[in-house]
């Protein structure tokens, strides 16, 4: 049984994926040094490992290149997409991913965002997250999946990423393609997959803490924003993921005469599915801002509204004020600074990242899209649609 690494409940040296069950395996094969994530090797070694085979079988085959058949391994785009482009990606975001996690978990326990009683709390937390990383529970489930996956291609028989192979899908090449390369990049995706869960449920957690948010705050979201950077560092999946969609659609527009414009709404659908999913973490705080905001706007408001009445009685009415303090608290100001607070509070927002965070996700998400429009549409006439969609 493999053993994991010291637990630690420091914030800021949480892992997404250092010491889980995939990283102690590599680490062993000697693929992850000591003193760090080895992400180059690893994203050379699993991406020859699944496209070397096949390509060396094809060109055996005389089966590579165009004219040797109707449709040769290099017609097939989506199985270079999956083990050249999508499998490297999917490993080096391994990199910027667990560094940026690391930084945001240990500001959130320095910003003053968590409250002292709420230490230990928060560090209980980080320990069942770390827990939950290092178990091999979810690690069963997800080769459980590949198998059936890779099992019910085989006998179903209707794998047309296969038919390269001048011997059948039963040929070498192809059994390589649709048992191992495709496995890898079935457990990659996966492994994303349940990290972003995981992370998910970790900020659950801390959401549920009595967080000393400032709700009059400027990046509107009560002090938050410094989460907003997060969704940005999970743009590689959605540029890996839609590289693959993308070559396979490219392939059936160029072989099989498929329309790729009758495609659009399953384009607009998987762009919007990349966002949702990739920004799924921080949907954990839309509950907690949407309560503070309305409780809020409530306690906001009724301090304007006792501002305006005392300005009122003084300088309209004429009336002695008993109490004038709130008048000449310096951190209220004149009547127009009062009313900002309130504004201040009407703007938050219900997530901690903006359009123009999630923007990164939806543009590596499409861009692989829009390279397989080009195909049928001139550039610039695609380029003069887009521009008309986004103004």
């Amino acid at each position: 049984m493999l053993n994991s690494g010291a637990e630690t409940t420091e914030a800021g040296s949480f892992s997404l994926v250092r010491d889980d069950v995939p990283f102690r395996l590599q680490r062993r094969l000697g693929l992850i040094p000591a003193d760090g994530l080895g992400l180059v090797r690893r994203a050379v070694f699993w991406s020859m490992l699944g496209w070397l085979p096949i390509a060396v079988w094809a060109i055996a085959m005389q089966r590579a290149w165009p004219g040797t058949t109707s449709e040769p391994l290099l017609a097939h785009y989506g199985i270079h997409a999956r083990l050249l482009v999508a499998v490297p990606l999917l490993i080096l975001a391994e990199g910027p991913a667990n560094a940026l996690v690391a930084r945001l978990l240990g500001h959130f326990a320095t910003s003053g965002v968590l409250r002292a009683g709420d230490r230990g709390a928060f560090d209980a937390a980080v320990a069942r997250a770390v827990r939950q990383r290092d178990a091999a529970l979810p690690w069963v489930v997800i080769a459980a999946l590949v198998l059936t996956f890779v099992t019910l291609t085989q006998w179903l028989g209707h794998e047309h990423e296969g038919s390269w192979d001048g011997t059948g899908a039963a040929g070498f090449g192809a059994l390589w393609f649709l048992t191992v390369g495709r496995a890898i990049y079935l457990t990659l995706v996966l492994a994303w997959i349940w990290r972003i869960f995981l992370l998910t449920m970790l900020l659950r957690r801390l959401a549920r803490l009595d967080l000393a948010l400032v709700l009059t705050h400027p990046d509107r979201v009560g002090g938050l924003g410094f989460l907003a950077p997060l969704p940005q560092v999970f743009a590689p999946l959605a540029l890996a993921v839609g590289a693959v969609v993308a070559a396979r659609w490219a392939h059936d527009a160029v072989y099989h005469g498929l329309s790729l414009a009758s495609l659009r709404l399953e384009m607009i659908a998987f762009v919007a599915a990349c966002v949702v999913v990739l920004g799924l973490p921080l949907l954990a705080f839309a509950g907690p801002l949407k309560r503070e905001k309305k409780q809020a706007l409530l306690d906001y408001g009724a301090l304007v509204a006792r501002h305006g009445r005392l300005v009122h009685e003084r300088w309209i009415a004429g009336h002695v004020v008993s109490r004038p303090e709130i008048l000449e608290a310096p951190e209220l100001g004149p009547v127009a600074d009062t009313a900002a607070l309130y504004e201040s509070v009407a703007r938050m927002r219900r997530l901690p990242a903006g359009i123009s965070a999630m923007a990164p996700v939806a543009l590596a998400a499409a861009l692989p899209i829009v390279a397989a429009l080009a195909l049928q549409m001139p550039v610039k006439d695609l380029l003069l649609k887009l521009l008309k969609a986004v103004l």
